[in-house]
């Protein structure tokens, strides 16, 4: 262990909580760990960490405490009856949830007069401790530049802000950008895979066509944010058209058509509310609005 590097708990010890501890222990920290279940803290002992028989005994070993448990509701089941010992304390929570509850946790946290940082892990547990993926973090700001040290082991601490729910608010949108883009991959792979075209050929060029996309993304951003969406790359119209050329090859080839005939309907509504002639990023008005278009 090295003495420059501040002890710190870790609670919970599935997958993803075993992943933070391990990486914190290869670190060179001192690190306290409690679970549920004590026997899947051996292997970690026998890396070096300290086993707490009670949540009150891990909190009491360290400054920094930092919980990823199931939910909200395993959380407060740790934390409530021992909430007291958390004064002077700081609380990272790494466990997943909704904003609403990451703004009731901050005040949870405050009431006893801990320091609250709410996070999202953009990876599985095989990455954490890679530079390349990113830890996302809302809430206290003077709680994230103190431990920032330590998150840098964890992967890159990316802080969005002072409001605790912006963490859960982002990963929200993240893992619907991540959904959507490996479904939109695997109906194009069945659709060439049709004619034989392997999954493993197709690809590359797939990963290709996506960074052509990120540039799409940089481009339609600023229109996004000024609410004005000039049609002079492809309009909403030529999409439908477009569009209609995908459903026809899947539908020949006897693939589900349920993703494509669900972004057909976001343009032909967005059509209807007058923007047939914008650019695509115009579909985010009838997203937001969705009731004005119906």
């Amino acid at each position: 262990m090295h003495a420059d590097r501040p002890a710190l708990t870790v609670i919970g010890l599935g997958s993803m909580g075993s992943a933070l501890a391990a990486v914190f222990l290869q670190r060179g920290y001192q690190t306290t760990v409690w679970n549920r279940s004590a026997d899947k803290a051996q292997a970690l002992v026998g890396q070096g960490a300290r086993l707490a028989a009670t949540p009150e005994e891990a909190i009491a070993a360290s400054p920094l405490i930092i919980a990823c448990v199931l939910d909200y509701e395993a959380l407060y089941g740790v934390l409530d009856p021992v909430a007291a010992s958390l004064k002077g304390k700081v609380l990272i929570n790494l466990s997943s949830g909704s904003p609403e509850q990451a703004h009731e946790a901050a005040a949870w946290a405050r009431s006893h007069a801990a320091d609250y940082l709410d996070g999202a892990i953009m990876t599985t547990p095989p990455g954490v401790g890679s530079p390349e993926m990113m830890f996302l973090y809302s809430g206290s700001h003077t709680a994230f530049e103190a431990r920032r040290p330590a998150l840098e082991s964890l992967g890159d601490p990316l802080y969005l802000g002072a409001d605790p729910g912006l963490a859960s608010l982002y990963d929200a949108a993240l893992l619907g950008l991540m959904w959507s883009t490996m479904t939109g991959w695997l109906h194009g792979t069945a659709l060439v895979g049709a004619e034989k075209v392997s999954a493993t050929a197709f690809t590359p060029i797939a990963i290709r066509w996506l960074t052509a996309v990120a540039g799409f993304l940089t481009t339609y951003a600023p229109q996004v944010d000024a609410g004005r969406y000039p049609g002079d790359d492809a309009t909403i119209d030529v999409q439908i058209a477009t569009i209609d050329h995908l459903i026809h090859a899947a539908a020949a080839r006897g693939i589900d058509n349920a993703l494509p005939e669900l972004l057909k309907s976001a343009m032909e509504r967005t059509k209807a509310a007058g923007h047939g002639s914008d650019s695509y990023a115009s579909v985010i008005e009838v997203l937001k609005h969705p009731a004005d278009d119906k």
